[in-house]
């Protein structure tokens, strides 16, 4: 009941970081649609381990299979079923958490809520969990192929690219290992990573997401806003802090009248405070939305926990590790962003028969 993205158009996933494989079943996903699959390996590639020296050195082609569901390049309209087999674990890296509790992660309310937890890489609180969710999302992006969606880092800590995003281009995101289209910010950030990682810490930020040419009606007005919807895809990201979109919190500190949208003749509005979206449905402006994420809780340095008995223990991250989520989080907030709109897309299609 609670493993289930979306509302119309679902997911359903399973795996665990140390376990045999990861996988999901998509249901509702509409026949007759001729499909890229090398599109959605593509999207993978971007969101696997050891892609850089400023992510996780575990080596995973993240390969996916697909099941059931497409049949001569087309979807079915069946139920579609994937898999992606790991193939890389290290599960004595973690032998020595298998009683205790490393500070700010999943172990001590996974094991509050079971009674049992799987220790190795965390299990189920392993964000490799995501790259289910970026096959269905790069799914879903070929079902509202007219949405441009994008995402880049925009913050790593206090170091922020101070362009708005009407200035950048988009198609320099990926020309860098940490995913800011901003050079000049990116080689500042990724200096700033390989600190913090010699020091065998971590460091968190932001990624901000455009996404434009998605038509005026889509999201539901009351529990289903467009916006809420965002917000609850992204913040069931691992490490995910924060969710904001249009203005956001620096609304708060304007009056009516600095903050209102005020339209022009055919429909458009001068400004764009709303983030594209207003009484929860899309308005055809631009959606835009920024995700804070912490700093990783595992650390290759010695920490101060307590067991499970309840005992001051030291705990110390062994193996391998992001020392930041940012440049490996870009394509999961895309995908999940792509199947959100797709899922409103398809309840907007049922309402105007």
């Amino acid at each position: 009941m609670f493993n289930v993205l979306g509302n119309f158009l679902t997911l359903s996933s399973f795996g665990e970081s140390h376990g045999e494989a990861y996988g999901g079943v998509i249901t509702n996903f509409p026949a007759g649609l001729e499909l890229n699959l090398d599109e959605v390996q593509k999207d993978l590639d971007r969101r696997k381990p050891g892609q850089s020296a400023i992510v996780t050195q575990r080596k995973e082609s993240d390969t996916v299979r697909f099941l059931s569901g497409i049949f001569d390049g087309k979807s079915t309209g069946t139920p579609i079923g994937f898999i992606v087999e790991n193939e890389n674990q290290r599960s004595k890296d973690y032998d020595h958490i298998s009683g205790a509790y490393r500070p700010s992660h999943a172990d001590y309310t996974y094991d509050q809520k079971y009674g049992i937890r799987d220790h190795r890489g965390g299990g189920k609180s392993s964000a490799r969990e995501t790259l289910n969710w970026v096959v269905a999302g790069s799914l879903a992006k070929q079902l509202i192929p007219n949405v441009e969606i994008n995402a880049y880092v925009s913050s790593v800590g206090d170091i922020f690219c101070e362009k708005p995003y009407q200035a950048l281009d988009f198609s320099k995101t990926e020309s860098n290992i940490v995913r800011c289209p901003d050079a000049e910010t990116a080689e500042k950030m990724i200096e700033r990573i390989k600190e913090v990682k010699k020091e065998g810490n971590t460091i968190g930020g932001t990624i901000t997401c455009v996404i434009k040419n998605v038509p005026a009606g889509w999201g539901e007005p009351i529990f289903n806003k467009l916006h809420a919807e965002l917000g609850k895809a992204m913040l069931n990201i691992n490490a995910c802090k924060g969710f904001e979109y249009g203005s956001g919190f620096c609304g708060a500190k304007m009056t009516g009248k600095e903050h209102n949208d005020l339209f022009n003749a055919d429909g458009t509005t001068k400004s764009n405070l709303s983030g594209g979206i207003q009484g929860g449905i899309s308005n055809g402006m631009d959606i835009y939305f920024r995700v804070a994420f912490k700093p990783i809780a595992t650390l290759l340095r010695p920490q101060e926990s307590i067991n499970k008995d309840g005992e001051i223990v030291i705990v110390e991250g062994k193996g391998r590790h992001d020392p930041c989520v940012l440049p490996r989080a870009v394509p999961i907030v895309e995908s999940l962003a792509a199947f959100v709109l797709a899922d409103m897309y398809m309840i907007n299609k049922i309402r105007r028969i």
